[in-house]
C-alpha cells in the first residue's frame, strides 16, 4: 500500500487587513469539511490542493476566490512559509502565502465546507486551529520560512 501513498501540494493564504488576519470555521463533519488532514471544527484560512499544471499564485488566487469571493490582484502574494504536514492517512507539503492586497469582503462561498469567516488578531488565534494554518501563521510571525 505505501506504494500508492503521494505527497500532495497545498496552499494557504495568509490574508491581512489591519494587523487581523482572516479565517474561517471549517464544518464540524468531517465529510464536509474537505480536507484530508483532518481539520473539521478548526479555525483556517483560505487555500487548497494545487491542481495539476497549476501555478502556485494561480492556485491561491483560484482558492481564495472559491471560497471568499475575495479578488486578488496579480503578482501581489508573497511567500511565507513551507510546511511538511503529515497525519496518520495523508501527508501535504503546504506553501503558505500572504496577502494584503485584494477586493472584497469576505462572503461565505462554499457552505458545505466553511460555515463563517472572521477576522482575527494576528496575536490572538482562535481556538481551535487548524495545525497547518496556526504553523503558517506561527512562520510569517517568526520570520521563518521552514
Amino acid at each position: 500500500m505505501r506504494d500508492k501513498q503521494k505527497v500532495g501540494v497545498g496552499v494557504g493564504v495568509m490574508i491581512l487587513r489591519g494587523g487581523k488576519v482572516l479565517l474561517g470555521l471549517r464544518h464540524a463533519d468531517p465529510a464536509k469539511a474537505d480536507s484530508e488532514l483532518h481539520g473539521e471544527n478548526t479555525w483556517t484560512m483560505p487555500g487548497g490542493k494545487l491542481e495539476f499544471g497549476e501555478e502556485l499564485e494561480n492556485a491561491c488566487v483560484r482558492e481564495v476566490s472559491e471560497e471568499t469571493g475575495l479578488k486578488i490582484p496579480p503578482n501581489t502574494l508573497k511567500l511565507v512559509s513551507v510546511t511538511n504536514d503529515r497525519v496518520e492517512d495523508a501527508h501535504f507539503i503546504t506553501l503558505g502565502f500572504l496577502c494584503a492586497d485584494f477586493q472584497g469582503e469576505p462572503e461565505v462561498k462554499e457552505p458545505d465546507e466553511i460555515t463563517r469567516w472572521e477576522w482575527f488578531p494576528i496575536e490572538q488565534l482562535p481556538k481551535p486551529m487548524f495545525f497547518c494554518s496556526e504553523k503558517i501563521i506561527k512562520n510569517y510571525i517568526s520570520n521563518k520560512i521552514y
